[in-house]
């Protein structure tokens, strides 16, 4: 051993204080990473959840950076003052070359201590939107959704948005706080339609699909609103009624799960057209055009039933 050290001082250049130093900060680091992989595999044996192995994996990878940084500085860091001297002037060199990264990293830490949002969870982050699929220290990733997909569904794209944005960009966050979103299906019907009927069968079916969320919606909005100033009274699926220039605007209000709104649109528009389908009081309406021809329209004393004039539609 003191032959490979005097080697090492003699053609690296290398004391033999530094070589202690380098030594001992390669034992703490195998030891430390040794532990944590094995923990890992323990985990693994124990459980095949994605979810909880990916929470595990980051937590120990977080823990064994603290550790690694503090009992490596304890080996290299002697002097406290000098210690202290240095960092500043380091931090500061940094701070000017690195801005972006340091507000990266900042970003990271504002989201591990005020969670914003979580891997699993929906958001929205300026005009990205997406699933939450990974945290890392510079940046975070997404599973995009919409763009071309004319839907709350995936485009099959990841997205890798650096922390910084959450201090810079609007954040709106679908998963979290209330839980659930609402959402609204138009059904246009004629003027001469039973509306009445129309209506009743509307909600019927909203009822079917999303009434069992109301319970759990509920209690949702009491836990949200120890932190959140939200107060929803209403919460059953409804059916509002407005008049447009085509026909009766029937508009069906809901509770839906973020990542289920596409699929619970598609249920329940598919209960629609096969209940309107049975009934004969109740027709879509939808937008016509009707050419008028002022000669014939201004001589009452022509008609159609005369083939004088043909007004189409």
């Amino acid at each position: 051993m003191e032959t490979v050290t005097q080697w090492i001082e003699q053609n690296l250049h290398l004391s033999l204080s530094l070589q202690e130093k380098l030594f001992y900060s390669l034992i703490v680091l195998t030891i430390i990473w040794a532990i944590r992989l094995i923990v890992l595999a323990l985990v693994g044996r124990r459980t095949e959840d994605a979810s909880a192995l990916y929470r595990w994996r980051k937590n120990s990878e977080y823990v064994a950076l603290v550790l690694i940084a503090l009992l490596i500085g304890r080996i290299w860091i002697e002097d406290l003052q000098s210690a202290a001297t240095f960092l500043g002037l380091l931090s500061a060199g940094l701070a000017i070359a690195l801005q972006d990264p340091i507000t990266n990293f900042f970003g990271w830490l504002f989201i591990i201590w005020r969670h914003p949002f979580e891997v699993g969870d929906r958001i929205q982050i300026g005009e990205n939107a997406g699933d939450v699929v990974d945290i890392r220290y510079f940046q975070f990733t997404t599973m995009e959704i919409r763009n071309w997909v004319d839907a709350d569904q995936s485009t099959g794209r990841v997205l890798h948005i650096p922390n910084r944005k959450v201090f810079s960009e609007t954040l709106a966050n679908y998963s979290k706080g209330f839980a659930y979103i609402w959402n609204e299906i138009p059904v246009q019907i004629t003027f001469e339609s039973d509306r009445q009927n129309a209506r009743e069968i509307l909600l019927a079916i909203a009822e079917k699909h999303a009434a069992h969320l109301s319970t759990d919606a509920r209690e949702r909005v009491r836990e949200a609103a120890r932190r959140y100033m939200i107060n929803y009274e209403k919460l059953n699926p409804t059916v509002y009624t407005r008049v447009e220039a085509s026909g009766v605007l029937l508009t069906v209000r809901y509770l839906c799960e973020p990542q289920q709104r596409r699929n619970s649109e598609h249920d329940i528009w598919e209960d629609i057209l096969a209940a309107f389908d049975q009934q004969t009081d109740i027709e879509f309406a939808y937008p016509t055009q009707r050419i008028y021809y002022r000669p014939y329209e201004s001589n009452n004393s022509r008609s159609p039933e005369n083939g004088e004039f043909d007004a189409g539609s």
